[in-house]
Parts: structure tokens; sequence; C-alpha cells
């Protein structure tokens, strides 16, 4: 019993590492799709969200996320990490899977990661401290409670309502606010000018590139560590569907991007794999090798189409944040029902009602906590600080002081 358990509690660790190594493949991202200018003040937001968010969730969020006995819609197991312990040392009988200590540390990774998607969405416009505010609210608060819906044996998890990794509980979490967000920070500045959609540029393929295989390689953990063991079969499954869906969705994003818009885009390519990558997270351990390819190859065409029904709406992603975390963590909730073991007309309903429920909190929640921001602090950096760019003027520095002058 206990060389298994040190087993499988080794395989949590490893996954917990490859989790906290997607926040550098979430930076890498967000500076590459965005403009020079801006490049510190995003890598300062990344920093502050695993930093605040892991003290966060050790003072407040892990007890809320699992309360033990309760209603299930809202429970507190008290401030701070008190461990199970038996005959004064640690419990080894809390899972077969791992102790507590590392499931804390696994589960922390997760609950950073949903403020991670919005900023993103809100890069190169809002003000710092504002942000800062709501991800304390946000990753301290919010996301513990809905987490506790499902992941804590709440009133999604009796109902049956399926996510084994986070497509809604995670990404859909972080999508729905970045989408608030978005709407209530405004267009950055030249985005939408005469009926036209303004290209900003992002400075850096290469770091954006880098990125996203670093998320890549990282599922490995988020997927494959949500098996909660080192269980052979169900390991080697989840992540052999999470390798097809994400190379699936970057291939059918760029044939259909290009037959589109009759060019080869990378950052179509790399927001497909994305995609595919959030698809396939619900049910990794369900899908087989085919159902695999084609959840991560629909949500490919979804990011295409999602990206530019965003533009249309006149809101402004500038990394596509909502379409590839928002809206393909719907698809990929949706898609339980539909190939999943449990596939059918009442599992798809009940999805349906786990992404209903999750928006309507999610919406609601966002809204207040940047509504008030807004009405208090202020949301957005003014004209001149947008123009002359975050890093000048929130942080006082260049990224780049040996290459010249910085980009505008």
């Amino acid at each position: 019993m206990e060389g298994i358990l040190t087993i499988n509690n080794v395989w949590m660790m490893i996954c917990t590492a490859l989790v906290f190594f997607m926040h550098m493949g979430f930076a890498l991202l967000e500076i590459g799709l965005t403009r020079q200018k801006n490049t510190i003040n995003i890598l300062f937001k990344n920093l502050f969200i695993i930093t605040v968010g892991l003290l966060l969730y050790c003072l407040l969020g892990f007890n809320l996320m699992y309360p033990g006995e309760f209603n299930g819609y809202f429970g507190f197991a008290g401030f701070g990490l008190d461990s199970p312990v038996a005959n004064g040392s640690l419990d080894l009988a809390y899972s077969e899977g791992y102790t507590y200590w590392t499931d804390f540390l696994f589960q922390g990774m997760f609950a950073a990661t949903a403020a991670t998607i919005v900023s993103g969405a809100v890069a190169e416009r809002i003000k710092l401290n504002s942000f800062m505010i709501f991800v304390i609210f946000y990753v301290g608060i919010v996301y513990p409670i809905a987490g506790s819906w499902k992941w804590g044996g709440g009133f999604l998890d009796e109902m049956g309502f399926y996510d084994f990794a986070g497509s809604t509980l995670v990404h859909s979490v972080g999508g729905w606010a970045a989408l608030v967000a978005i709407y209530l920070l405004g267009a950055r500045i030249g985005k939408f000018k005469d009926g036209k959609i303004g290209a900003f540029p992002g400075h850096s393929m290469p770091f954006a590139t880098a990125g996203v295989l670093i998320l890549w390689l990282g599922w490995f953990g988020f997927n494959g560590g949500s098996v909660l063991s080192a269980d052979p079969e169900l390991t080697s499954l989840t992540l052999v569907t999470t390798c097809l869906a994400a190379a699936a969705g970057g291939v059918a994003s760029f044939i259909f991007s290009s037959i589109l818009y009759k060019n080869y885009d990378i950052t179509m390519f790399l927001n497909g794999i994305l995609g595919g990558l959030v698809g396939i997270t619900a049910g990794a351990d369900q899908m087989s090798p085919t159902d695999a390819i084609l959840i991560g190859a629909i949500a490919g065409v979804i990011i295409v189409m999602g990206v530019a029904l965003i533009d249309k709406l006149k809101l402004d992603d500038p990394v596509g944040a909502v379409a590839v975390h928002l809206i393909c963590g719907i698809w990929g909730t949706l898609a339980v029902g539909i190939f999943g073991n449990m596939a059918g007309i009442d599992q798809f309903i009940t999805q349906l009602i786990g992404v209903g429920a999750y928006a309507a909190f999610c919406i609601v929640t966002s809204f207040i906590i940047f509504y008030i921001l807004k009405l208090t602090l202020g949301l957005r950096v003014s004209a001149k600080e947008e123009t002359e760019g975050l890093d000048i003027h929130e942080h006082g520095m260049d990224a780049y002081p040996d290459f010249g002058l910085n980009q505008k």
C-alpha cells in the first residue's frame, strides 16, 4: 500500500511541476502576441497571479473548494491548511493517489490558471492595480466556490456533471471573466476604426510558439495528473487523447484559416493547438483516439470562427483567450455528452446545465468585481499611457533596453 502511494504521489508531484511550468508558457505566449512596449507589464501580472494565487489558495481557497460535508453550493472548512494526522504523523490514508500536501499544491496550480486566462485578454490597457485586486477576489473566492460545485462534491457533481480536468471549471471560469473584462474595458486605441479592424502584430512569434509548446508539455501534467494517481491504463490513455486533440486542433485551424484568409497564419495554428487541448480536457480519460481527433479538429475550426466573432462584436482580445478558453471550453464540456462513456441526451443536458450554471455565476461575480473597480479605481490606463506603453508608465523600464527605441 505504502509503495503504491509513493509511486502515485511522485507522479502527482511531477504533474504539479508540469502545471507550474505552464505559467511560463502563458507568459511567453502573451508577450509574444502583444507589443514590445507592454512586455514587463504582462510578465509582472503573470508573476503576481502565481505567487498571490498560491498564498490565497493556502489561506482560503483550498478549504472553500474542498469543504467536506456541505450544502452543495457553499461550504468553508476554515482558514489555512490543516493536514490529517494519524499517530502523530501525516495520515497516509488521506488518498490512495497522493498525500494531503500534494493535493493542495496540485490544485493550487490550477487555481492560478483561471486568472492567467484573463490576463491575456485584458493585455495592453488595464490598470495593474485594478487587475491585481480582481485576481485576489477571483482566485481567492470565486474560483474555489465554483470548483466546489463539481470537484468538491457539490450539487453539479451529485447531478452527474462531468469535467475531468477543467474545460469548464478552469478554462471557462477564466474565459467568462475575460469576456466580461474586455466588454467593460473597451478596445485598444486604433483596434476598430472607420469600420475596419486594426492589426496589432505581436512582437515575437518565437516567444509565442515557445509558449504554446511549453503549454502543450504542461498539459501532460494538467490532464495526466487529473487521473489523481499513476494508474498506467488511464494515465497513458489520457496523454494520448490529449496529444491527438492538440495536433488535430492545430492542423484543422491552420487549414480552415488558410482557406478563409488565403494565408498560413501561425497565430491561428498556435491557438488551434490550444483550442484542441482545452476541448479534450473535460473528457480526456473517456475518449478513444478517434474521438480525440474529432474533438480537437472541431475545436480548431471553432477557434477560427470564434476569433472572427469576437472581432465582429468589436471586442478586443489580443491573444484570443475568449475563443480558446471559453468557446472551446464549452465545446469540450458538451463533447462529453456526445462522445464520452456516458454519452446520450441525458448526459448532454446535464453538461449543458453545468455550462449554464458556471456562466451565470462567473458572469455575475466578475461583472460585480470589475464594475466596482471601474467606478472606484478605474479599469483603464490613460490614452497617453496606452500609446507610450505600460512598461514605461507602470514599471519605469523597458523590456529590451539594448535594442533601440521602444516599439510603439
